[in-house]
């Protein structure tokens, strides 16, 4: 896929994740689609599944924008972008309780592709950065997330 094609994808999701369009989103995603989020514990896999996460994820964060500022090409499917994430707490669903400020902070995307569509997201950003601005605890927070995870010995 070219690097203008791979652009153009990663922005429209950009837009339509900004929009909050779940199900706009998932048209943008390959059946095998893998979105990992390792801030908050995530590892979806599938479009379904993704559409199912996402519905959820805009419940909590229902002014979620993404501003990308820059693109480049990571190789032959990949390519990686960066830029800023607003996005609002707006339910103790998490364990905490927020204090409805946004929060505004820089994000880094890793994407691939395959048959012409994104076939995985890797967002990466601070946890801790963020709850400053939420005014929550970071360790409640990542309890609250980790909490079903198991640790292997």
């Amino acid at each position: 896929m070219d690097t203008d094609r791979m652009i153009e994808l990663v922005t429209e999701l950009g837009r339509v994740k900004s929009a909050q369009d779940a199900a706009a989103t998932v048209l943008l995603q390959h059946e095998e689609m893998v979105l990992e989020v390792p801030a908050m514990g995530a590892f979806v896999v599938g479009r379904a599944a993704n559409e199912q996460t996402l519905t959820g994820f805009f419940r909590a964060f229902p002014d979620y924008s993404v501003e990308l500022e820059g693109f480049a090409r990571a190789g032959e499917d990949e390519l990686v972008a960066w830029g800023d994430v607003t996005m609002t707490l707006s339910t103790d669903r998490y364990g905490v309780s927020p204090n409805g400020k946004p929060a505004v902070f820089p994000a880094f995307f890793r994407f691939s592709f395959k048959d012409g569509l994104i076939s995985r997201e890797y967002f990466l950003w601070d946890l801790a950065h963020v709850c400053s601005q939420w005014g929550v605890s970071t360790d409640a927070l990542r309890a609250a997330l980790f909490a079903p995870c198991a640790v292997a010995a």
